[in-house]
This record gives structure tokens, C-alpha cells and sequence, in this order.
């Protein structure tokens, strides 16, 4: 069985940081493509960065620079360092894990970042 948990949101000012974790089970970020996503109120869900299992990288232009994503192997973890945050970054934000090969996905349950002006 396949689980992912996604923690680290809360409320920050504007300007403020965050981390946010993915741990998985019952599956491998090493293996698959590890991705952030994230959908606000009224909006679709959009990509904000993956890291594949070659550690190539991939930034939603709007986020190139504020946000770094990175995995750790031995704890079969993702993160999400968010830094400079803005008002408009508030979401509930999604954790990824997918397998073009095999077209396998699977999503956590979310985390919601709330940003303060």
C-alpha cells in the first residue's frame, strides 16, 4: 500500500519560510519522479517543481528562485523549501509520486499553507 504524508504547512507572514515534507511508503522516490503540487481556492492544481529519480530538477517558472525541492533516499523523503512567501503562494499544497514507465501516480492527502499580509 502506497502512502504519502505531506507536513510542514501552517500560517507564515508574508516574507516568511517554510518546509514542507513528503515521507512515502510503500514506495521509492528514488525509483519514481517526486513532485510538489498545489491548488488554491477556485483554481486548478498546478505544478510547482518535481526531482526524478536522477535528481534531475523541474520549476514552475513563477517559482524558480524562492522554491527548492530536494530528496533525501535514506529517509524516502521529499521537501519543499519555500522561502519569500507571498500572499498568492497560499494553497493547499500536494504531494507526488509518479512512474512514467509505468504509469503509475499517487497523491498525499495535502497540506495547507496559509500566507498573511
Amino acid at each position: 500500500q502506497v502512502q504519502l504524508v505531506e507536513s510542514g504547512g501552517g500560517l507564515v507572514q508574508a516574507g516568511g519560510s517554510l518546509r514542507l515534507s513528503c515521507a512515502a511508503s510503500g514506495i521509492s522516490f528514488s525509483l519514481n519522479v517526486g513532485g510538489w503540487y498545489r491548488q488554491a481556492p477556485g483554481k486548478q492544481r498546478e505544478l510547482v517543481a518535481t526531482i526524478t529519480s536522477g535528481g534531475s530538477i523541474n520549476y514552475a517558472d513563477s517559482k524558480t528562485g524562492r522554491f527548492t525541492i530536494s530528496r533525501d533516499n535514506a529517509k524516502n523523503t521529499v521537501y519543499l523549501q519555500m522561502n519569500s512567501l507571498k500572499p498568492e503562494d497560499t494553497a493547499v499544497y500536494y504531494c507526488n509520486a509518479r512512474n512514467p514507465r509505468y504509469g503509475t501516480a499517487y497523491w498525499g492527502q495535502g497540506t495547507q499553507v496559509t500566507v498573511s499580509s
